[in-house]
C-alpha cells in the first residue's frame, strides 16, 4: 500500500516563489521592519522598561503583525492558484492532493514563523534585553500562533475566493477588536491561546491571559489539525476538466 508524502520539494519551491516574489513580500518584510523600528525608537525615548515591552510586543507584534503575516502567508500559499485557475495544472500532476496541502501548509508556517517569531525576539531584546524572559515568551507565542493562523488562512484560501478579505476581517475585527474588548470572545481567540504560552514562559505576573495553558495548547492543536483536515477534504473535492 502506498503512503502519502507530507512534503513535495517542487510544490514547496513554487509556493515559496509565489509568496516571496510578489507584492505579498512587501507586506511580509514591511511589518517586521516596522516592529523593529518602533522598538528601537521606543527604547531610545523611554529606555528599557518591562511594561513598555509587554505593550509593544503584545499590542503590535502578537495582536497585529502575527495575524496579518498569517493572512498573507496562509492565503497566499494556495489562494491565488485557485483564483486564477492555475491550480488545475498542479492537481493534474501525479502528486496526491493531501501532499499538496501539507506542503503548502509547511511553507506557510515556515514563512509566518520566520517573519513573526524572529522579529518579535529581536524587538524584545531591543526593548528590554529579554528582561523577565519577555522577548523569548512573546517569540514563542508568535511561533505558536503562526502555526494555527497558517492552517486557518490556508483553509480560507481553499474555500473562498475572498480569502484575504475574510482573513483580514477575522484578524482585525475578531482577534484585535472583539478579542480584546469582549471577555467571552477572548477564550475563542488564537491570540489569547498563544498569550497563555507567553504567560507560562515569562516571569510570574508579567504577562496575563484569559485561557489556561492546557486548554490553550489543546485548542491551538485542534484548530490547526481541523483546519488542515478540512482543507485537504476540500482540495480532494476539486475536479479537473474531464474528471467525473
Amino acid at each position: 500500500m502506498s503512503t502519502v508524502s507530507l512534503y513535495h520539494p517542487t510544490v514547496a519551491r513554487l509556493t515559496y516563489r509565489g509568496l516571496l516574489g510578489r507584492r505579498r513580500a512587501v507586506v511580509l518584510f514591511a511589518l517586521p521592519a516596522l516592529l523593529l523600528v518602533l522598538s528601537a525608537a521606543v527604547r531610545a525615548f523611554t529606555g528599557a522598561d518591562d511594561d513598555t515591552a509587554v505593550n509593544v510586543l503584545g499590542g503590535f507584534a502578537l495582536a497585529t503583525m502575527v495575524p496579518l503575516v498569517g493572512v498573507v502567508a496562509g492565503t497566499g500559499a494556495i489562494g491565488p492558484e485557485i483564483d486564477d485557475g492555475s491550480v488545475v495544472y498542479l492537481l493534474a500532476k501525479p502528486v496526491p492532493r493531501t501532499t499538496v496541502v501539507l506542503t503548502k501548509l509547511v511553507v506557510a508556517i515556515g514563512v509566518s514563523v520566520a517573519f513573526t517569531a524572529l522579529p518579535t525576539l529581536l524587538a524584545g531584546f531591543l526593548l528590554n534585553g529579554n528582561s523577565q524572559q519577555i522577548a523569548v515568551a512573546y517569540a514563542a507565542a508568535a511561533a505558536a500562533a503562526s502555526v494555527a493562523y497558517s492552517a486557518l488562512f490556508l483553509l480560507l484560501g481553499v474555500v473562498t475566493r475572498h480569502a484575504v478579505v475574510a482573513g483580514l476581517v477575522y484578524a482585525l475585527v475578531w482577534e484585535s477588536l472583539f478579542g480584546n474588548l469582549i471577555p467571552g470572545a477572548r477564550t475563542l481567540s488564537v491570540q489569547q491561546w498563544a498569550l497563555s504560552l507567553a504567560q507560562h514562559l515569562a516571569a510570574d505576573g508579567v504577562i496575563t491571559s484569559d485561557v489556561r495553558l492546557p486548554v490553550a495548547v489543546t485548542l491551538l492543536a485542534v484548530v490547526t489539525v481541523a483546519a488542515t483536515a478540512y482543507a485537504v477534504r476540500r482540495m480532494k473535492s476539486l475536479t479537473l476538466a474531464g474528471e467525473e
